[in-house]
């Protein structure tokens, strides 16, 4: 896939962590599946990647901690 925000790089399989600042509470989830652009770095999630992360998100600011570091594991 060519990059959409160079205009010039490919993406490439890897890993990136995410860090969601939910109000009070930070989350980081690691390990997480994306394609990554070889020129730029930009990062890029499908839509069944964001719904897992999402739903980590969700079930660390329901746990009630103020900084939460999650791996994702695929469903």
């Amino acid at each position: 896939m060519r990059c959409l925000a160079c205009k010039k790089g490919s993406t490439e399989a890897g890993s990136v962590t995410i860090s969601v600042d939910r109000g009070s509470i930070v989350i980081v989830v690691r390990d997480v599946p994306a394609r990554i652009c070889t020129t730029c770095g930009e990062e890029y999630l499908d839509a069944e990647t964001m719904k897992q992360v999402e739903e980590i998100v969700d079930s660390a600011k329901d746990s009630g901690v103020d900084v939460s570091v999650k791996y994702y594991s695929a469903a």
